[in-house]
């Protein structure tokens, strides 16, 4: 993968490309902020049916004060934009004049569960270069539906669009630089086994996986999905992906032989809870709450993490209060987010109305959470050289182990060991050393982090993605020769990560190791014959 460095956006082309965010929240800011700053690309719409969201982004990125937005730039709901596009079209085709100019690509920012409908949609309209958010979809049949949509989503002249997955962390400088060094340079030769984990923090598990949208598998999907998908992409990138997949004829990937898994949800349930909280359900209504770390007045409202009080207006307060920004003082700021937090239920509260919403002052001991607080997964590969000279050819046998935990004061730095036959490497989110045992050096790379956001990489897919899009559209490239070279990630490394995950969680549930490649074939190329082995 070929890729554009630095912060400074990159000449505009004669037709730059034009972009539709669909969904304004957190992510979908993230993104179009990217677009904004470090691409070539144009932020030229927005579908949200939030209408202080979407009013808001669309001044700050679409429409700046004018009023109303102008045609073809505002959507309160996604289908709107669908046949909003199908009748724009055909103005086009009628050769009615004056027609605004339609979108090149979308990002789609919705919640997880809606992946699969919008994605679907949108290759069924045909054309659009698209982005997913990560995951791809909550079940592995929704992933191998979209996989097949995607696959017939054809662009004027008939080739397949640029598709992309947010799977940042493969875009982030720091780690671009550990897989040039692991595959490439093979600083330490043939890797033996890494061990790689996920801290996700000890309050933000709660805000996100406890009181917020990933809760409950049942509306959304396994933690292990929703939050570590991209880590488990990354171990595959650096192990099962060949060094170099920029040329046409690339290598056969090194496939796993072997998964399993254990974990379940340790922690944040009724049996844990402190006896001097009483029956208190809400953080407002509890004797314990100035004792206890999950409060959330501590969380949301107080100066010591990131609540009101420390000045904060983004996450992880807009998404309690969508509407923070708006208010014109920390008093009225404070006043509304106390009032936020003191909504609760009760037994008599349908599960239906529980599961619809966020409860971000409910007692962590008392929700309805479900999702794993802790998981191991353990991945292994057999022998399976290629033919030919090439060092990198010996694929030799291996073992991955991922660590996703909650508890711990780092909030998602990841940390990495690998294990090779000349040397070790340590890689954390600044820096990556390496230990030669041959020369007996140790070598320490600090790489550029661009932004903060997953160490850069949200910028790195954006400015990829957008580099794509915009090299097709007035530069002549095919998007296969885009695919390859600036995404760097195929159709079938996204399902095959994802399947991944699935495979994990089945292993998990049955404590069992599991045949991957018996299992891919029956749970994923019996149900999609396009997909390759």
């Amino acid at each position: 993968m070929s890729v554009v460095e630095g912060s400074t956006r990159p000449p505009s082309s004669a037709s730059p490309p034009r972009v539709l965010i669909i969904g304004a929240g957190s992510r979908g800011r993230t993104y179009a902020s990217a677009v904004a700053s470090s691409t070539n690309g144009v932020v030229a719409a927005v579908a949200e049916p939030d209408d202080y969201k979407r009013n808001r982004f669309g001044e700050t990125m679409v429409w700046g004060s004018q009023a109303p937005p102008p045609e073809g730039a505002a959507f309160a709901d996604w289908r709107d934009f669908i046949t909003y596009e199908t009748r724009r079209r055909a103005r086009v085709e009628a050769g009615e004049r004056d027609v605004p100019p339609g979108v090149d690509a979308a990002f789609v920012c919705v919640l997880d569960e809606m992946h699969r409908e919008v994605v679907v949609a949108l290759s069924s309209l045909g054309g659009l270069h698209i982005m997913c958010e990560k995951p791809l979809a909550t079940t592995l049949e929704d992933c191998v539906k979209m996989y097949k949509a995607l696959e017939s989503n054809k662009i004027a002249g008939g080739q397949q669009a640029v598709f992309s997955i947010g799977h940042v962390l493969r875009y982030s400088p720091h780690n671009m630089l550990l897989r040039k060094l692991v595959l490439q340079d093979r600083v330490i030769g043939d890797i033996l086994s890494v061990v790689h984990t996920e801290p996700v923090g000890w309050w933000h598990f709660t805000h996100s996986y406890v009181r917020g949208n990933w809760r409950r598998e049942s509306t959304s999907a396994p933690s292990l999905l929703t939050k570590s998908c991209h880590d488990i992409d990354v171990l595959l990138w650096l192990l099962c992906s060949p060094a170099d997949c920029s040329v046409q004829d690339c290598p056969p990937p090194h496939l796993p032989s072997t998964v399993t898994s254990t974990g379940s949800l340790q922690y944040f349930k009724r049996n844990r809870k402190p006896a001097e909280a009483g029956t208190a359900t809400n953080c407002l209504s509890c004797p314990a709450e100035s004792d206890c770390k999950y409060s959330a007045k501590r969380i949301y409202v107080e100066k010591q993490l990131a609540g009101v009080e420390s000045g904060n207006k983004r996450w992880p307060l807009s998404i309690v209060l969508p509407d923070i920004e708006s208010y014109g003082s920390e008093t009225e700021a404070k006043q509304a987010m106390l009032a936020e937090l003191a909504k609760d239920y009760d037994a008599d509260t349908p599960d239906s109305e529980v599961a619809r919403r966020n409860w971000f002052g409910r007692c962590v001991y008392e929700s309805d959470n479900d999702v794993c607080d802790e998981q191991v997964v353990t991945i292994s590969w057999d022998d399976d050289p290629l033919p030919g000279n090439d060092e990198r050819n010996n694929r030799h046998a291996k073992t991955a182990v991922f660590h996703m935990v909650a508890h711990t004061k780092k909030i998602c730095d990841r940390y990495t060991h690998l294990y090779g036959v000349d040397g070790e490497i340590f890689a954390d989110s600044t820096t990556i050393t390496i230990e030669d045992f041959r020369t007996g050096q140790t070598t320490v790379h600090r790489p550029a982090v661009e932004s903060h956001s997953h160490g850069g990489g949200d910028t790195g897919l954006t400015r990829q993605f957008i580099l794509a899009v915009d090299k097709v559209k007035n530069h002549g490239w095919s998007t296969d020769r885009a695919q390859r070279e600036l995404i760097g990630c195929t159709l079938e490394e996204v399902i095959r990560s994802h399947a991944m995950v699935f495979c994990a969680e089945a292993a998990r549930r049955g404590k069992k190791v599991v045949d991957w490649p018996e299992w891919w074939a029956s749970q994923v190329q019996a149900k999609s014959t396009k997909v390759a082995a």
